[in-house]
């Protein structure tokens, strides 16, 4: 969707005026996932878990596997509520190990939008990305490499998501108040906007996402409920207390970078 559609030249340091303030909304803690079994025992019935059934799926490339201890996407996927059938926008996507997943979840009826900007495409993700989804391997993926001002992504998506990359929109010029609301504009009534991030220290804001690669929460969820969306949970399955929040991500050849503090947030526009 062009943003001069919305009044907009670029995302570059501009100001969108008309954000509704969200109500403030007391936090509803959604239970992790207890296993990573691929069923949940429900009563007497045993259903299939989409999330887990996706991280085990036997295709998924050996690299992407060894990071799951750390990441725990079972638990995040089930947390951001993501469905089969589904279309979902994978936000600043890198080399696509959520894309990936999600391809996986919401199945051959459901649609994922793969969407990086050029930053990011040739630090380290255009030849990962381009073999990941070489000769049509997750078909129900489209990839978007596309800069923010047209990020191409259609209107009614059934949820976004981004995952450790709101800290880089401060020291890479993002007008963060443009694209929260291109998202709440994006997403369908009640869909979701959920948001994985590095935590920094309080009071940090965004002034040590370029240095540590890190955010405030509180900064993430005010700049994002500004937009219309509302808070309604947050997960701590990512926490780790012995985090001191004052040292970068890639520090020691990034062998700690997954295993940092990290925030979980499951926002929703409202209906």
């Amino acid at each position: 969707m062009p943003l001069s559609k919305m009044n907009a030249a670029s995302l570059s340091r501009r100001q969108f005026a008309g954000a509704a303030l969200a109500a403030p909304l007391a936090l509803s803690m959604k239970a992790p996932l207890s296993t990573a079994s691929s069923t949940k025992t429900e009563g007497e019935r045993s259903i299939v878990d989409p999330a887990a059934e996706a991280v085990a799926h036997p295709d998924r490339p050996a690299g992407d596997k060894r990071r799951d201890a750390d990441r725990k996407p079972a638990h995040i996927l089930d947390f951001f509520d993501l469905k089969p059938g589904m279309h979902v926008a994978d936000l600043m996507a890198g080399d696509g190990y959520y894309t990936e997943l999600v391809s996986r979840m919401v199945g051959p009826t459901g649609v994922v939008y793969c969407q990086n900007t050029q930053i990011p495409l040739d630090r380290f993700a255009r030849a990962p990305l381009g073999e990941r989804l070489a000769n049509d391997r997750l078909a129900n993926v489209v990839r978007l490499d596309r800069e923010f001002e047209d990020i191409g992504i259609p209107k009614g998506v059934d949820a976004a998501i981004m995952i450790r990359f709101y800290h880089d929109f401060g020291w890479q010029n993002v007008d963060r108040d443009g694209f929260n609301q291109l998202i709440h504009y994006l997403v369908k009534p009640g869909g979701i906007f959920g948001v994985v991030d590095h935590i920094a220290k309080p009071d940090a804001g965004m002034s040590v996402g370029e240095s540590l690669h890190r955010v405030e929460p509180a900064l993430v969820r005010r700049e994002i409920e500004s937009a219309g969306f509302v808070l309604e949970a947050e997960s701590r399955v990512l926490a780790n207390p012995e985090d001191t929040h004052d040292w970068n991500i890639f520090s020691n050849g990034g062998t700690r970078r997954d295993k940092t503090d990290r925030f979980a947030y499951m926002f929703r526009k409202p209906l």
